[in-house]
């Protein structure tokens, strides 16, 4: 349904993106992750008609994003929930849209409904809503065509936690029924709930496509010690790379036999040293783009 192909994008000698190359399959949620800068946004851009590529191809069932005769039936896109008319009320917004697209009009209560903006909500003017509220209001205007795909740049971005919940449930029943999802968030553990494939983008450049039951069983080995800055000394030393996780452990890329002998070397103590499966999408995340993530991204001002 998404089938991105050696996409590369240039700004006179800088490379924002190169040979980015992906899928996203019908009835999956695609996790799309990347430190700031990454190219993430610059590659939905892409995929999305905003900014053309230098090289590469990226097509929405089969065809670029420009070629599809109604896009907004076929994929509904939310890059920006800021990007909304001010003065206008949800309704209108919704009502607009409907119109634009040419679908029954009763849709745009439905779909206003099924985000939470029925009622007063609906009727009060988009510059007086909330991040959240944008947020459900260019969710809404992405479903009101009924597409088949969407693409949802940070949608839970000023989303409450209740708000957080209620959208991976609504992503997971998109994607059961058939729909294809490509959501990018800096919300790790939401889109370890909600994922089925990963791809992680650092440095412009892929590091890591698969499902997420592949990825996040090749995290590597998880060792602790009772010194930690030690412990990271004496793999340093050893060229063994490791990054340290959230609750101070190591997260390393190598044989744990290798791992204990440079332990024993350096006169450690060592609490833990195991597989790292089930260590999680950040510290996968974090192994992944800790030493890659250089600014790839540009200002959309400027890519557009």
């Amino acid at each position: 349904m998404i089938h991105v192909d050696q996409l590369t994008k240039r700004y006179g000698d800088h490379v924002a993106v190169r040979d980015v190359s992906f899928r996203c399959e019908p009835g999956t949620v695609t996790g799309f992750l990347g430190p700031n800068g990454a190219g993430k946004s610059t590659t939905m851009r892409m995929l999305c008609g905003l900014t053309s590529p230098t090289a590469g191809r990226a097509t929405v069932l089969g065809v670029p994003y420009r070629s599809l005769p109604s896009p907004g039936r076929e994929i509904g896109v939310l890059l920006d929930a800021s990007a909304q008319h001010a003065g206008r009320t949800g309704r209108e917004v919704l009502g607009l849209t409907a119109q634009l697209l040419g679908v029954d009009p009763g849709r745009a209560e439905a779909t206003l409904r099924r985000v939470g903006l029925d009622g007063k909500a609906g009727r009060r003017r988009v510059g007086d809503y909330s991040l959240g509220m944008r947020q459900r209001l260019g969710l809404a205007t992405a479903l009101i065509g009924d597409p088949r795909i969407l693409v949802l740049d940070e949608p839970a971005n000023g989303l409450d936690p209740e708000g957080i919940a209620w959208m991976r449930g609504l992503l997971r029943e998109f994607a059961d029924g058939g729909g294809t999802v490509l959501l990018s968030s800096h919300l790790l553990r939401e889109v370890e709930a909600v994922a089925d494939r990963l791809v992680v983008i650092s440095g412009g450049r892929i590091v890591a496509d698969g499902t997420k039951e592949e990825l996040l069983r090749s995290t590597g080995v998880l060792v602790r010690s009772t010194d930690r800055t030690g412990l990271r000394r004496a793999l340093a030393a050893a060229g063994l790379p490791s990054t340290t996780t959230t609750d101070g452990g190591q997260l390393v890329e190598g044989d744990p036999e290798a791992i204990g002998r440079a332990a024993l070397d350096a006169g450690l103590v060592l609490t833990e040293l195991r597989p790292a499966d089930g260590a999680g999408l950040e510290e996968l995340f974090l192994s992944l783009t800790q030493n890659g993530g250089q600014a790839a991204d540009v200002p959309q001002e400027v890519a557009a």
